[in-house]
């Protein structure tokens, strides 16, 4: 992996105020080599530029590392629903070791994809599931999506598998205005916030739900 995309990653990561250890710089390099040379077999992005992969994927997941610690400070476990090639769940797992993280997604190889990249990263927090998230019902502090349904459709689906006093997190493009007012009449909007990727000319933000 280029020394370039090293420097980027870590000039990336300080302009979103995160300190990575050369640990973690290390697994998110790693995770992006290993991701460019699955797509090649399993077409896990459409993204096929490493530097693409690490502003629109990498940078783009660690966008949220800062607002979830903020909304959930003691958050214990995390799923990400239609987890895909582990974006952002191998992200999050990198990034917030003490937390575990469970990537579920309906294609058996794209679990499988994450489970290798846990096993070869030493991510012992980090497990990828092939699953329906209809069938699961184990409880997470935090259920995540990245660009997976209408806001509806995901927590919907996913009631089951939230805590308590859990919350839903789902990153989005543009604000979705019309899909926030389509929410059921007993989840709680919380809040929108804009995200700024570095290296990214396009909107993101992050839709924060809970029921009432």
């Amino acid at each position: 992996m280029s020394l370039s995309l090293e420097q980027d990653l870590i000039l990336g990561a300080d302009a979103l105020g995160l300190a990575l250890t050369h640990q973690q710089t290390c697994q998110l390099l790693a995770y992006i080599e290993m991701l460019q040379k699955w797509n090649q077999v399993y077409n896990l992005t459409a993204i096929k530029d490493p530097q693409q992969m690490l502003i629109q994927h990498v940078l783009d997941c660690l966008a949220v590392v800062s607002p979830l610690k903020e909304m959930v400070p003691n958050a214990q476990s995390l799923l990400d629903v239609g987890a895909g090639g582990g974006l952002p769940s191998v992200v999050l797992a990198i990034a917030c070791p003490s937390m575990r993280v469970v990537a579920v997604d309906a294609v058996a190889k794209k679990a499988a994809f994450i489970q290798t990249v846990a096993h070869t990263l030493g991510l012992t927090h980090l497990q990828g599931l092939h699953a329906r998230i209809e069938t699961l019902s184990q409880p997470f502090d935090v259920v995540c999506s990245r660009a997976f349904a209408s806001l509806a459709d995901f927590v919907s689906g996913t009631r089951k598998s939230l805590a308590p006093n859990g919350y839903w997190m789902a990153m989005k493009g543009q604000v979705p205005e019309a899909e926030i007012a389509e929410l059921p009449q007993d989840i709680a909007h919380i809040s929108t916030q804009s995200l700024q990727v570095p290296g990214l000319d396009a909107q993101r933000c992050l839709v924060w739900m809970r029921l009432k």
